[in-house]
């Protein structure tokens, strides 16, 4: 396949806002949701946990210290613990009383955007959440679940194979210089997963032509990248045909890519297929 990798360069990518748009509001929350429609995202992107009372609530850590200097820990506490929380004034004054969204209240602000959903927890919240998401409305042609799990992608494939999933990874340098996963580790996983696409951290060292190329020779040319707030970095994927770049900062990086918001000529360029994204 080669360079055939950058036939997507003239495409437009979708703008996916991390955590909503969290370089201005408060991560994972209503408010940083809201805000990326107002800046101009396709889509949005939140994390979400199976509680201890069965609930499913929107976070990205395992506990909740670093966003609302608590010990509670996602999966042993009840949503309602959960919601009890402040989770907006680390961020600024103005965010004070932001509460932990529950996953139906997301779905809700979805409205005719796009939404990436993260699973943090393992494969026991897969069917309470895909009966939410079937409760919630959205197209299923808008939804693309995410995880790094690849027993929790599978478990997806299985119950809702017409949702489309993404494997994730992220990538570490080793003492003798080589990079991890490997781009056979990471076909490994795909595989394992049975996901549609895979969604990968933006490191160009790594992750460039010839890893992506080798991937599409294996039948894996839906890629997504992240977190990019960047734009040089944002630039080379986009050549590369990148089908979606995750950024903190939709309404910048849309203007450094020079990227109109234009959901139905993406949706036809994309042959984004009817019953998933």
């Amino acid at each position: 396949m080669g360079l055939s990798l950058a036939s997507g360069a003239a495409q437009a990518q979708l703008i996916t806002a991390h955590r909503g748009a969290s370089y201005d509001a408060p991560e994972n929350t209503l408010a940083a949701f809201k805000l990326a429609w107002e800046q101009g995202a396709d889509a949005f992107e939140g994390d979400f946990y199976l509680t201890a009372d069965g609930k499913i609530v929107c976070g990205h850590d395992k506990d909740a210290k670093r966003v609302a200097g608590s010990p509670l820990v996602m999966e042993k506490s009840t949503a309602d613990e959960l919601r009890a929380l402040d989770v907006g004034s680390w961020k600024g004054a103005q965010w004070k009383g932001e509460r932990m969204p529950l996953f139906k209240d997301v779905l809700d602000v979805v409205g005719d955007g796009r939404i990436f959903v993260e699973i943090k927890s393992g494969p026991k919240i897969v069917a309470p959440l895909l009966k939410q998401l079937g409760e919630s409305g959205i197209p299923e042609d808008r939804i693309t679940i995410i995880c790094f799990n690849e027993a929790v992608t599978a478990e997806c494939e299985r119950l809702a194979p017409q949702i489309k999933t993404h494997w994730l990874t992220g990538f570490k340098k080793q003492k003798d210089g080589a990079w991890a996963p490997s781009v056979d580790e990471v076909l490994a996983k795909l595989k394992a997963s049975r996901a549609d696409g895979f969604g990968v951290q933006a490191n160009p060292e790594h992750v460039d032509a010839e890893f992506l190329a080798k991937l599409a020779d294996e039948g894996y040319d839906e890629f997504h990248v992240w977190t990019v707030d960047d734009a040089d970095v944002a630039r080379y994927y986009q050549k590369l045909g990148a089908w979606g770049i995750t950024t903190n900062r939709p309404a910048w990086l849309r203007e450094q890519l020079g990227l109109r918001k234009q959901l139905g000529l993406r949706e036809k360029q994309h042959g984004l297929r009817a019953g998933g994204q």
